[in-house]
């Protein structure tokens, strides 16, 4: 058996291969929508993909069935539960394939959402289960939020007594040693509490995952339901979107080079310009009215978070990472990238009375602004249950993700000061709230890390 572990930081998003090497004959499950690498391991490894299987709609990304589908000649798979608006080969709970010597049982596990399931291998007939995929059933750590369905037809309640029967009739009962791989990590989501391990073994999930050591359902039902965060707003458009036969993503096509006088008339038009840069870079010299969401951290989930679906984008990179930027994005279905800016540093010095600057501050500086300025408004955009560690005094908490619906809750005339973690969540938040109309923001520089380390040496 030929077994590989995908992992995609930016998305904690975990997809596989599994192929039999007696046969040549493989299948990718819940695969990105950039599906060129999956291509080419199995065309070094000798291996056909023959089936791309989805063990649910997912919310968090645009899946890469459809890509995938059409690059390798193969079949999609789901459960028989779900009802997508393309071709595709339903599996009974129970129902098994063949890769040859390599096996795959499908065991329905709904609760996360009502179609999903689950896919337990067998390396050889007759051996014990080598490994389960539990798509959002089981975490490494947690379970499958049962609330992501709350607005269109199931409540959480219900989802969340179905995922209790699921776990304890189809996955449980495996033996302790079989390997649980799960479709995300930390970071996720679609759980509050995952771990950054990418694999463990049923066993120590039953030893050490809080969820499935509840004593009785209504307990478990309880412990899941409660806490969850809100989830990021693209969340129900990808859910949709992955039913639906939409149109494919060619990964290497470049968006069109704009100029500025193009640029300019798309954002009057009501195009968002989002600028990848880091925050250091951002905050010397952009476009009046970009949003720094940058590059090196979780792009697609900030974008989709602060950006509506149904909005054109504008990308601003570094020279060389336009197409990593639209295709990033694609992984989240946002595919209204019209173009990106050309040459940014020679257009920002020929347009200077179009760039700004960003007000960052340092520890320091910001307890010397706090103690010096009346009515300073201060916003902590993590999330709450960072906040629930501490906070900086009178900040009021409003995660990044909540900002674009509760920004009527804040003064735009008031001097502002965001921050976070570290500084690239502030930068996203205050770079928001500028274009926004908000007249004075800055953010800290590193952040809450940063002022507890300053006040604690004061």
């Amino acid at each position: 058996m030929k077994f590989i572990q995908y992992y995609l930081d930016c998305l904690s998003h975990a997809s596989y291969l599994i192929g039999d090497e007696t046969t040549g004959r493989a299948v990718v499950v819940d695969p990105q929508r950039d599906v060129a690498e999956y291509l080419t391991d199995a065309d070094e490894l000798g291996l056909r993909i023959e089936l791309v299987i989805e063990t649910h709609f997912h919310a968090d990304f645009v899946s890469g069935h459809l890509e995938l589908a059409e690059a390798a000649g193969a079949t999609i798979v789901y459960s028989s539960v779900a009802a997508p608006e393309f071709d595709f080969m339903g599996v009974e709970d129970g129902q098994r394939i063949s890769l040859g010597d390599v096996m795959l049982e499908f065991r329905h596990t709904p609760g996360h959402t009502p179609e999903s399931m689950s896919i337990v291998v067998y390396e050889r007939p007759g051996t014990a289960p080598y490994g389960v995929l539990t798509g959002d059933t089981l975490f490494i750590g947690d379970v499958g939020r049962p609330d992501l369905l709350a607005s269109i037809g199931f409540t959480a309640e219900e989802l969340a007594e179905s995922l209790y029967a699921s776990l304890h009739e189809q996955l449980m009962p495996l033996p302790d040693d079989t390997r649980v791989y799960p479709a995300h990590g930390a970071g996720s989501a679609c759980g509050k509490n995952l771990s950054t391990d990418l694999w463990s073994t049923i066993g120590d999930q039953k030893r050490t995952n809080y969820a499935l050591r509840a004593p009785d359902k209504q307990s478990f039902i309880d412990l899941v339901t409660e806490g969850q965060l809100p989830a990021p707003g693209y969340f129900v458009y990808d859910a949709i979107l992955n039913r639906k036969d939409r149109a494919l993503l060619d990964e290497t096509e470049l968006p069109p080079a704009m100029d500025y006088r193009q640029i300019s008339e798309a954002v009057a038009r009501g195009a968002m310009l989002i600028d990848g840069r880091s925050p250091e870079e951002f905050a010397q010299g952009h476009l009046r009215g970009a949003i720094n969401i940058g590059l090196a951290g979780r792009y697609a989930e900030f974008a989709g978070s602060v950006v509506r679906p149904d909005t054109d984008i504008v990308l601003v990179t570094a020279p060389g990472q336009e197409l990593e930027g639209k295709n990033r994005l694609a992984r989240i279905g946002f595919d209204r990238v019209i173009g990106y800016l050309a040459d940014p540093e020679r257009t920002m010095f020929e347009h200077r009375d179009d760039v700004r600057v960003a007000s960052r501050l340092t520890a320091v500086a910001f307890g010397q602004r706090a103690a010096a300025i009346e009515g300073l408004q201060i916003v902590d955009v993590r999330n709450p249950g960072e906040a629930a560690a501490g906070m900086i005094p009178d900040a009021v908490n409003i995660p990044v993700r909540q900002l674009p619906e509760r920004v009527g809750e804040l003064d735009a005339n008031a001097p502002t000061v965001v921050y976070c973690a570290g500084g690239y969540r502030s930068s996203v938040a205050a770079s928001l709230l500028r274009q926004r109309g908000f007249a004075d923001v800055s953010d800290i520089v590193g952040g809450y890390t940063a002022w507890t380390n300053a006040t604690q040496n004061a």
